[in-house]
């Protein structure tokens, strides 16, 4: 099986690692490219050759909408989207007509709107709709702990701070 996961940073190798102790083969894809990993523009060719395209991308004036009509038609008959990024990078209206279509199938940890409301198709349409929750644990609230210490202890001696992320166009960036 061959696994596109778009969104290749620690998530994104976290997911590929477990993938290998299935046999299956990943490709990973970032904003760009770089040793081992495909750049974003490459994303339309690879998409046609993924059994799987696994979404992890955060949400940006890039990615919003991504996933659109257009993404979707390039995917193979059969082929399975798993969302867990942020719901708005998937055109909602796109994947129920796709879905609908039986053509693929969606595994949705993340949606837009969130919550889903009653009654909205991809409860029907979609394998599975699960919450998004994953990072809400006592080992998850003590690691964050840790890190909003570590941090202000790095702000405090006027050190860099750790995992900052840098979106172009916005203010410091």
């Amino acid at each position: 099986m061959t696994v596109l996961i778009l969104g290749h940073g620690s998530i994104g190798r976290a997911v590929e690692a477990r993938l290998a102790a299935f046999g299956a083969r990943a490709i990973g894809v970032a904003s760009r490219a770089r040793d081992g990993v495909h750049g974003v523009d490459e994303k339309p060719r690879l998409l046609a050759g993924a059994d799987a395209v696994v979404v992890l991308l955060p949400l940006t004036d890039a990615t919003r909408g991504m996933v659109d009509a257009a993404f979707l038609a390039r995917l193979r008959d059969g082929a399975l989207l798993v969302s867990a990024g942020r719901g708005a990078v998937v055109d909602t209206d796109a994947l129920v007509a796709e879905l609908a279509t039986g053509r693929i199938s969606a595994v949705l940890d993340v949606t837009d709107t969130e919550p889903l409301p009653p009654g909205h198709p991809l409860w029907e349409l979609a394998l599975a709709v699960t919450p998004h929750n994953a990072g809400d644990s006592e080992a998850a609230d003590a690691r964050a702990a840790v890190l909003a210490a570590e941090q202000l202890g790095r702000f405090a001696r006027g050190e860099p701070l750790a995992n900052v992320v840098r979106v172009a166009g916005a203010r410091g960036s």
